[in-house]
C-alpha cells in the first residue's frame, strides 16, 4: 500500500509563511475551471479564497470519476479554498453575499454576460458597495460584440480558433487538444490580472473591473500563429511544427519524443543512435531538408530506435539530445524531479480521506506562502464564514479577515 512521505503531509508539516497574497480575501462564485483554478493559483499565494456554490454545487462535482464521493476534477482545480453555498436568487443569501462583499478585496464570476445584472451583482452596482473590490468577470468571448452573451467552452473555442484544425495531422481532420488547456490558460491570466489590479490598487486606492475571456486566452496562446503582414496571403502554412525527425518515435518498448532541430543535436542524434552517414549527408543539414527528406530518414531512425526501451534511449541521450520517454500521468506521483520540486502534497479531506495532488506552481524566496489544504465539501465552512467572518477556518491560508489599507459558463 501507498504511504505519503511525512515532510509533506500538511498535518506535520509547519505552516509556511504568508504568501506575497497574504490578507487578501477573493469570493469565488466561478465554476467549472477556468475561473475556479485560478483562485486557486491566488490561494497558493496566500490569499483567503472562499468558494461560493449554488445549493446545486459547482457543476464540476457531477463529473465522472472513479472516487466514489467526489470529483477528481473538482478536487483538483479547487485546493485551499473555504466553502459555503449561497442561493442568490434568494433575498436572504444575497444579503449574506453583499455583506462579504463589504469586506472582500476581489470577487470572481463566470456568469453570463446579463446574469450578473439580473442577481444583482453587476461590476456597477458591487462598485458602489466596495470601491476597492478588484471584480473579474471570465467569459466566453468577452465583453462586447454579437457573442458576447453565449456560453464559452474550453474545446468549442478550440475548434473555433483554429487550435484543433493544427492539431489535426497534415490533411486530416482536425484534433481536440484534450487537458482543457485553453480552461487552464485562462485560470494564469486571471490570476495576473487579478494580482495587477490589487498591485495598482495600492496607488489608486481603487479596484476595477477585470476581464478575461476563453476567446482571448485561446488566440493570446496562438501568438506566434496569429501574424498577418502587410500584402502576405492569408492563406499560408502557419503550422510550426518542423516535421520529420522532431516528434514522438516507437521504440523497443514504449514511445520518445526527440527534438533535433539544431545542427548539435542533429548530429548528436545521428551519433548516438549509429545514423553517422546521415549526419554527415549534405541533403539533411538543415531541419527544411530533413523535414523534405523525412520520407528517407524516419524508418531508418525507427530501425534504430527499435534497439532500446524508450527509457533506455532516454538515458542514452542525456543532455545531447532533448528528449522524454512518453509517460503515464500515474508516473509523476514519484518521478525525481517532481517530487524534488515539491509539487505534489499530501491533502486530507473529510469525505475522500487523504490523496495526493498538485501544489504551488510558483516559487517566493522571502514569502513562500501557506501549505495548502484540501478543497472544500459542498457549504464546509458556512457556519464558520457567514457566522463570524473574522476567524478562519483550521488551515485557512490568511489571517484573520481584513481589509488592505485605504467564464463564462454560469447561467443561474
Amino acid at each position: 500500500m501507498d504511504t505519503f512521505p511525512p515532510e509533506n503531509n500538511p498535518s506535520t508539516a509547519g505552516r509556511a509563511s504568508a504568501g506575497p497574497l497574504g490578507g487578501v480575501r477573493v469570493l469565488d462564485l466561478s465554476a467549472y475551471i477556468a475561473g475556479p483554478y485560478g483562485c486557486s493559483l491566488l490561494a497558493d499565494q496566500g490569499a483567503d479564497v472562499v468558494k461560493i456554490e449554488p445549493p446545486g454545487g459547482d457543476n464540476l462535482r457531477q463529473y465522472p470519476s472513479t472516487l466514489p464521493s467526489e470529483s477528481r476534477a473538482f478536487l483538483g482545480v479547487n485546493r485551499s479554498k473555504r466553502g459555503i453555498v449561497l442561493d442568490l436568487k434568494s433575498a436572504r443569501d444575497h444579503v449574506a453575499l453583499l455583506k462579504l462583499v463589504r469586506e472582500a478585496d476581489v470577487l470572481v464570476h463566470n456568469f453570463r454576460p446579463g446574469v450578473p445584472e439580473r442577481l444583482g451583482i453587476d461590476h456597477e452596482r458591487l462598485n458602489l458597495l466596495n470601491p476597492r473590490l478588484v471584480y473579474c468577470a471570465v467569459t466566453g468571448y468577452g465583453e462586447t460584440g454579437p457573442m458576447k452573451d453565449k456560453a464559452g467552452y474550453d474545446q468549442v473555442l478550440q475548434t473555433m480558433t483554429g487550435m484543433c484544425a493544427l492539431q489535426g495531422k497534415r490533411g486530416g481532420p482536425p484534433e481536440i487538444i484534450y487537458g482543457s488547456v485553453v480552461d487552464y490558460y485562462a485560470a494564469a491570466l486571471l490570476a495576473a490580472g487579478v494580482s495587477s489590479a490589487l498591485y495598482e490598487r495600492e496607488r489608486s486606492g481603487l479596484g476595477q473591473f477585470v476581464g478575461v475571456s476563453l476567446l482571448r486566452s485561446a488566440l493570446t496562446m496562438q501568438s506566434a500563429r496569429m501574424i498577418w503582414a502587410d500584402g502576405e496571403s492569408l492563406d499560408i502554412g502557419r503550422d510550426m511544427r518542423s516535421g520529420g525527425v522532431t516528434g514522438i518515435h516507437p521504440t523497443r518498448d514504449g514511445y520518445i519524443y526527440i527534438s533535433a532541430n539544431t545542427p548539435r543535436f542533429w548530429q548528436a542524434l545521428c551519433a548516438r543512435t549509429g545514423l553517422e552517414a546521415l549526419g554527415a549527408d549534405p541533403r539533411y543539414d538543415t531541419v527544411r531538408k530533413r523535414a523534405q527528406h523525412a520520407a528517407e530518414i524516419v524508418p531508418l531512425l525507427h530501425e534504430a530506435l527499435a534497439g532500446r526501451s524508450a527509457l533506455e534511449w532516454e538515458q542514452a541521450f542525456g543532455d545531447e539530445v532533448p528528449c522524454a520517454a512518453a509517460r503515464r500521468i500515474e508516473e509523476m506521483f514519484t518521478h525525481p524531479q517532481v517530487l524534488a520540486e515539491g509539487m505534489v502534497s499530501t491533502f486530507e479531506h473529510p469525505v475522500v480521506g487523504r490523496y495526493r495532488g498538485v501544489t504551488q506552481a510558483i516559487k517566493f524566496g522571502r514569502t513562500p506562502g501557506p501549505a495548502p489544504f484540501a478543497a472544500p465539501t459542498l457549504g464546509q465552512h458556512g457556519a464558520t464564514i457567514l457566522g463570524d467572518g473574522e476567524r478562519p477556518a483550521p488551515g485557512a491560508s490568511a489571517g484573520p479577515w481584513r481589509r488592505t489599507p485605504d467564464r463564462g459558463e454560469r447561467d443561474d
